[in-house]
């Protein structure tokens, strides 16, 4: 038996080429063929990853918590609802396709960066997420049919030696080992985005996992990440008499009055408001400030955008609490002032 006597460096190199490029690469492939597979192994990891990062936003955005079940039904309906309807209508495309296979390969890629890109960005409008979801999985959708149709005519171009099946096999495993590494980098991303954002996006503490962060000596200290929230001042003092209809109207069926100032946002409760009303007042006073913030929107602007949000969270969100071991039924103030219209 020959002992090879290859450096380590070498053998990797060449198993590998045996693993993901034709028998007799680059001899037996056309010109270009290289660069098309750096091209297509590119857009497979970047593919995959925002589909992790997408499946994630869809989730917030619909005020869910990503659980596997919940991920499965939200695929089943857009996926088989919207992306069917991209592939039909993109099918009849087919002729078009033949003639001119490149510009649409091209084009696959983009509608489906499209695609996942809308899904990314479907937290920021929680109250379109049907439409934005829906849009994106009709791009996919003809993304998937226009990628499939010219992969033949691509592959055909680049057989030198009447290995067209060999090429489309390794063609295929070059995009198996990059939809792996893309999926890979994606759960990363997606695990650094749900840490920095736990406290609004559903993942919530236990009281036993926060009493020694409680601040025991200033517990009336504002918390810039919670909205900067005050609670309890007189009426009198946290709105004027003039404006406390229209204040009152901005939300209308609910228990608290948010009243924005420049350095803190005053919630001021009903006689009869439990826990759950608090919460709502405090999730929608959060919001708004990290929406005003963040995109630098009116206050006004930014409290109807932040109730819209807080609808859609406050059922799981509130279940999550209760399920820490949280009581909402009551809240304690202390002293301070409610109001009764």
């Amino acid at each position: 038996m020959v002992e090879d006597m290859r450096p380590a460096s070498r053998r990797m190199a060449e198993s590998f080429l045996n693993k993901f490029f034709p028998s007799g690469y680059p001899y037996s492939v056309n010109e270009g063929y290289l660069r098309y597979t750096q091209f297509r192994a590119l857009q497979h990891f970047s593919s995959a990853t925002l589909s992790v990062l997408s499946t994630q936003s869809l989730l917030f955005a619909a005020g869910l918590r990503p659980t596997p079940a919940q991920a499965t039904a939200v695929s089943w309906i857009l996926k088989d609802g919207m992306q069917h309807v991209g592939k039909l209508i993109c099918s009849n495309l087919g002729a078009r396709m033949d003639s001119e296979p490149k510009s649409w390969r091209i084009l696959a890629d983009v509608l489906y960066d499209f695609g996942t890109g809308l899904e990314v960005i479907s937290p920021l409008c929680p109250q379109l997420f049907l439409e934005m979801a829906g849009l994106g999985n009709f791009a996919k959708g003809m993304a998937v049919v226009a990628a499939r149709a010219t992969r033949l005519p691509i592959y055909s171009s680049f057989a030198k030696e009447g290995n067209l099946s060999d090429l489309f096999a390794k063609g295929e495993a070059i995009s198996t080992l990059f939809n792996v590494l893309g999926i890979g980098a994606g759960i990363q991303l997606a695990s650094t985005i749900c840490s920095s954002t736990q406290g609004k996006s559903g993942r919530i503490s236990s009281p036993a996992d926060l009493r020694y962060k409680e601040d025991l000596l200033f517990p009336g200290r504002l918390i810039e990440e919670a909205g900067s929230v005050k609670v309890g001042r007189p009426l009198h003092e946290a709105v004027k008499p003039s404006e406390l209809h229209k204040v009152k109207e901005k939300f209308p069926n609910e228990r608290f009055i948010l009243s924005c100032g420049n350095r803190w946002t005053d919630m001021i409760l009903e006689r009869n408001a439990t826990g759950e009303d608090a919460l709502r007042g405090w999730l929608v006073a959060a919001y708004a400030a990290d929406i005003e913030k963040t995109f630098n929107k009116s206050s006004e602007n930014a409290l109807v955008e932040a109730y819209e949000r807080m609808r859609l969270v406050f059922s799981p969100f509130l279940s999550e609490l209760q399920a820490r071991g949280w009581h909402t039924d009551r809240f304690l103030d202390g002293t301070g002032c409610r109001f009764a219209l």
